[in-house]
């Protein structure tokens, strides 16, 4: 198929010049992203990891004007001539008068709402996301998180803690059933990984659209229909308004006595003094939660003295090694498609948060 003549002449315009790219990384802080200095180490693209991709991606560096920065140091002055921007966070304010040549911006994590209301994005630029940097590292967390509520381990682990002796005994975990609420690219891991032991799993999406790896989908507001089946469930939701709030009180209460829950999506989504209240009468067997609000979790929190209740710091999904190189790949390969004049991959849309 022919292109478009308005993407032959861009492509032809574009190969013709240098696409000024700028990289803002952030130093940790606890009020932005990353928030600890071990996070920074994972989320900062380095001269060194920067090289490394241009070297996986030659035919798409060559067309590239790269200016790598930290925070706003040299934010408005670099932005003037910018047609990609690439970071977690950035000025909104007048950016259209402060990068009139912005075209796109690549958003380093897969969640936006950090950036909502996008009523801030200029006509014509396009926002981004990481998905898909995710899927392999939040699969796995998904297939260990219910391997350890099946076995018992955040009862053990609260045992341990008073000192207390007692065989928690479990069974192999084929037969079982996962409801994964959320199927995108981390519930789509996690769904992957989950019947490879021979779980049923069941599936919430906002579409209902079917997963190859669910048996059974249904769209978000039909999930009551599914919750009370679940011997564990698995929550990948981003924050939006049909997110927050989801697993309230009742929709808790609703699920089957003795079963498990994970949360590595959005803290929003979830009702924690009921989850609390719902462990400590044993309604729910255990938890395993790994986004919170605030992050860092203050020390002062009452979820950390929760009984069979694990705190993970926020680390489900990013691949500790290769989160850059890894996203590096997602954004040089959007760069190719921007080049050739096709659509971008990962388009958020506005209107949905997502």
């Amino acid at each position: 198929m022919t292109a478009p003549s308005s993407q032959r002449s861009r492509k032809g315009d574009t190969l013709n010049r240098k696409i000024k790219l700028h990289v803002k990384n952030n130093h940790a802080s606890p009020d932005t992203f990353p928030s600890t200095a071990e996070g920074e180490l994972v989320f900062t693209t380095t001269q060194e990891r920067w090289d490394d991709a241009a070297r996986r991606h030659p035919d798409v560096a060559q067309h590239l004007d790269v200016f790598i920065d930290w925070d706003c140091d040299h934010f408005n002055e670099s932005m003037r001539d910018t047609e990609v921007l690439f970071c977690w966070d950035l000025p909104t304010a007048d950016l259209a008068a402060v990068a009139p040549n912005l075209k796109w911006i690549h958003i380093l994590g897969a969640g936006v709402e950090h950036l909502c209301p996008m009523n801030w994005v200029p006509d014509g630029v396009q926002v981004v996301n990481n998905k898909g940097a995710h899927s392999v590292k939040a699969g796995e967390f998904g297939l260990m998180s219910v391997l350890m509520l099946h076995s018992h381990i955040p009862a053990i682990v609260t045992n341990q803690q008073s000192a207390h002796w007692k065989s928690l005994f479990s069974s192999p975990i084929a037969g079982k059933t996962a409801l994964i609420v959320g199927v995108g690219s981390l519930g789509g891991g996690a769904a992957k990984q989950l019947k490879t032991l021979g779980l049923e799993v069941l599936g919430v999406n906002r579409s209902g659209n079917p997963h190859p790896a669910v048996d059974e989908m249904v769209a978000t507001d039909q999930i009551d229909r599914l919750l009370p089946r679940a011997d564990y469930v698995f929550i990948s939701l981003p924050a939006t308004p049909e997110t927050v709030g989801l697993f309230n009180r009742k929709r808790l209460e609703s699920m089957k006595p003795g079963a498990g829950i994970i949360n590595v999506g959005r803290a929003s989504a979830m009702d924690y003094d009921a989850l609390s209240d719902l462990l400590r009468s044993g309604h729910l067997s255990g938890a395993i939660v790994d986004v919170f609000d605030p992050e860092p979790l203050p020390a002062d929190s009452p979820l950390w003295s929760v009984p069979n209740l694990i705190v993970t710091p926020h680390v489900s999904a990013d691949d500790g090694d290769n989160y850059v190189p890894i996203t590096l790949d997602i954004l040089f390969n959007n760069l190719r498609r921007y080049i050739n004049g096709q659509p971008l991959e990962n388009v958020v849309r506005p209107e949905l948060g997502y």
